[in-house]
């Protein structure tokens, strides 16, 4: 089994490769320390399987999902993360996802995903699948952060979190022009006019 594991953090992939290669000691694990270079490996070679971080420097693990998808439908792609399911497990799915678990469970829940994609299957916990569940909204019930694309809605976070359009555009690898024009279009479509209404909107939902 080929194994490719992406995440900007060193000791992260260090150890996930460690508790892999216990469990499947003769596999074939390489790393990727951000998405560039995950898309790179990935169109450089074949791989049975690939784990990923969402939040990377530069272009995002959404991003990158998406785009191995597009050119490599068959390839597994399980998402692990700090954040919770609420802001991200719903949209990786749609992204082609076949798994999401929290880097926090990272031991209990790694193992479980790998054996159900082997199986052909999705990995969805019980948490993921109530959330599912929900984003199918009832007419009229969307919440506003439901109506942002993917990137508007990982500007949303960073700008709730307190950072700035410099600092996002640093960080996601854009022109503040370009974040500048992303947080016009959340402010519109979440009919807010501030960053600290976006910041209560995500205090109140718990969004981070």
């Amino acid at each position: 089994m080929k194994i490719l594991i992406a995440d900007d953090h060193a000791i992260v992939r260090r150890g996930l490769k460690e508790i892999l290669l216990d469990e499947y000691p003769s596999a074939i694990i390489d790393e990727a320390r951000d998405a560039e270079e995950l898309l790179k490996k990935v169109f450089q070679d074949k791989w049975d399987l690939v784990i990923s971080d969402l939040n990377m420097p530069g272009r995002s693990g959404l991003d990158a999902l998406k785009q191995i998808k597009q050119a490599f439908p068959k390839v597994p792609v399980l998402i692990m993360s700090v954040y919770s399911e609420d802001q991200y497990a719903v949209r990786a799915f749609r992204a082609g996802a076949s798994g999401y678990f929290n880097k926090n469970c990272i031991h209990e829940e790694v193992f479980k995903a790998i054996e159900s994609v082997r199986k052909g299957k999705k990995y969805i916990t019980a948490s993921v699948a109530e959330k599912l569940a929900d984003a199918i909204p009832a007419q009229g019930d969307e919440k506003p952060h439901q109506q942002l694309s993917d990137r508007e809605f990982e500007v949303f976070k960073l700008l709730a979190t307190g950072k700035t359009v410099s600092e996002i555009a640093s960080q996601l690898s854009l022109s503040s022009n370009t974040v500048s024009t992303y947080r016009a279009r959340i402010l519109d479509k979440m009919n807010m006019h501030s960053n600290n209404e976006l910041m209560r909107y995500a205090l109140e939902l718990r969004l981070f």
